[in-house]
């Protein structure tokens, strides 16, 4: 049994040695623990601490790609290098590497297939008042679009089993955390989340520069995740929203001009009640036709996880 501990890089020189140096070297269940870094196009001497930390992978991004893609890379040389569980923490050194053991325990024991840790957000004192409410807010709104509990849904620290990783897809750009949730519920993955602890933080979250830059971005990447997954259920809502309006308000012209006679005005109510019941009417056969596609996506992935599957299985019988 093979564990593989990712952990994504851009100029984080000064904290992954601590963040190393945390790492457990043995853990009951595996055979052997390898580090692997994920450089994303860092401009300072991350890689040569990597090297002189003796860390057994580094894996490096020509530009800056963003912490999604780094994640991903991440998974596939993982997948490559024959890894049963996969564990991804920070470099920043937010994280605990004394947690590691409990965090893959409900894998091992097969009652989980990603296992998250939880900050517990709401009394940690390295997250602001507004941050702690904005993660309140972001869990509630993960939760609801992928049908899991959510207490912290966006802590990178998290593990996975092979099977997960094999079909892990992240399509945005901006960071893993909030679509491989909704995609985990969607795909009816079992979810665990273990408390965690915290280390003091070392640098400014780069993915929360400002609260306007965080929602800019988690803001459309939940959308867009939720309507990927779910299509017809965010096109009915639309179109029920347009098409109850349109209701109403051509029951207020009929109601006004014919049952207590006020005369013949109100025409705009009756053209908006129009324009709404037939822009709603099409915003649900355009639900109907995303629903399909996203039918036919299912059967796409399901191929891409055969085919990683396939290729994996060749690579390591070459290496036989």
């Amino acid at each position: 049994m093979k564990l593989i501990i990712q952990i994504p890089c851009y100029n984080e020189a000064e904290t992954l040695p601590q963040t190393v140096k945390s790492l457990p070297k043995h853990i009951p269940g595996f055979d052997s623990i390898e580090v692997m870094i994920i450089d994303d196009g860092s401009t300072d001497k991350t890689i040569a601490v990597a090297e002189s930390l003796g860390v057994d992978h580094i894996i490096k991004h020509s530009s800056n790609k963003q912490l999604a893609a780094s994640f991903i890379t991440g998974l596939e040389t993982s997948l490559k290098l024959g890894a049963d569980i996969i564990v991804n923490t920070d470099a920043d050194n937010q994280y605990c590497g004394e947690d590691i053991p409990r965090l893959v325990q409900p894998i091992l024991e097969n009652r989980a297939d990603l296992v998250i840790g939880d900050r517990n957000v709401t009394n940690n004192p390295s997250f602001s008042p507004l941050k702690k409410v904005l993660q309140r807010i972001g869990s509630w709104v993960v939760s609801k679009a992928s049908g899991l509990k959510i207490p912290d849904a966006t802590s990178g620290f998290r593990a996975m089993n092979r099977e997960t990783a094999l079909r892990t897809l992240v399509l945005s750009k901006y960071s893993y955390t909030l679509e491989t949730l909704i995609q985990a519920g969607v795909s009816n993955l079992t979810v665990q989340y273990i408390p965690v602890k915290t280390n003091e933080p070392t640098r400014p979250s780069r993915l929360m520069r400002s609260i306007p830059h965080f929602l800019a971005n988690a803001i459309p990447t939940i959308i867009r995740a939720y309507t990927l997954y779910r299509p017809l259920r965010v096109f009915t809502i639309l179109s029920m929203i347009m098409i109850i309006t349109g209701g109403f308000l051509g029951l207020r012209f009929v109601f006004l001009n014919y049952i207590i006679g006020r005369g013949t005005g109100y025409i705009q109510s009756l053209i908006l009640a129009a324009v709404l019941l037939i822009v709603g009417f099409q915003v649900f056969l355009i639900g109907l036709v995303a629903d399909l596609i996203g039918s036919n996506r299912k059967i796409l992935e399901d191929a891409l996880y055969r085919i990683r599957k396939i290729e994996i299985s060749l690579q390591n019988e070459d290496k036989e």
